[in-house]
């Protein structure tokens, strides 16, 4: 088997996305047409913060194992973007916000014990994955951010339009991943490309991509069944 060139390996790995993106979940697809209930929107804002709360460790994990300075510099600010620092509110408080906008206290939202069973295994596992696994397949695995400029944007004018009992100020959160991802995914896109260069890597990292995908899709299994009352 042959390596795909740089055009064609970045294409497969978008054709990836658009077949297994969680945007296709029927959680997600529900949201956006405006059908999920309060309870429903509530458990998921819940959970969720599971997987927003641990990013940061496993960006950590991968940024012990990057090999250049420079890419270092560049990937540490994903974990300022969501932990945040002194003066500079993070994506961590940005989505207890949102938390608060749909009837949550910070304290049900940082009560790890009451996260869904599915949902803590789906993160967890993502976690270790980025802990034990090669910087460049732990790397690979974030690249689901390529989709989710697009999901975001709905997310905001669908959440605005169907959910008006949100608050607009609950939705910071996914207006400043709006200005933050285009340098992440311009990153990852370098890392990605230029140092999978033989079909073993290309390989391992369109099934670091397929893991991920697995993840995000898990997570929103748990919550579906959790909270939808026709399941």
């Amino acid at each position: 088997m042959n390596a795909w060139s740089a055009e064609e390996f970045e294409a497969r790995l978008r054709s990836l996305g658009e077949q297994r993106y969680h945007h296709l979940h029927p959680f997600n697809e529900r949201m956006h047409t405006g059908l999920l209930t309060e309870e429903e929107f509530r458990g998921w804002v819940r959970n969720r913060f599971y997987y927003q709360m641990n990013l940061p460790k496993k960006d950590a994990f991968i940024l012990t194992k990057l090999p250049s300075r420079e890419d270092r510099r560049r990937w540490i600010q994903r974990i300022i973007d969501h932990d945040g620092r002194t003066g500079d509110e993070g994506g961590i408080e940005k989505w207890v916000r949102l938390g608060e906008a749909v009837g949550l206290t910070r304290e049900e939202l940082f009560d790890v014990d009451t996260v869904l069973p599915g949902v803590r295994f789906a993160v967890d596992a993502y976690v270790d994955f980025c802990r034990q696994r090669p910087w460049l397949e732990a790397a690979a695995s974030a690249l689901t951010e390529l989709f989710a400029p697009d999901l975001l944007s709905r997310r905001i004018a669908d959440v605005q339009h169907h959910y008006p009992w949100i608050a607009a100020e609950g939705l910071e959160y996914f207006r400043a991943r709006l200005t933050q991802q285009p340098k992440d995914i311009e990153h990852l896109l370098e890392l990605v490309l230029d140092n999978a260069r033989t079909a073993e890597q290309q390989d391992a990292c369109v099934r670091a991509l397929e893991f991920k995908c697995d993840v995000l899709w898990s997570l929103l299994d748990a919550v579906e069944l959790a909270y939808s009352k026709s399941s």
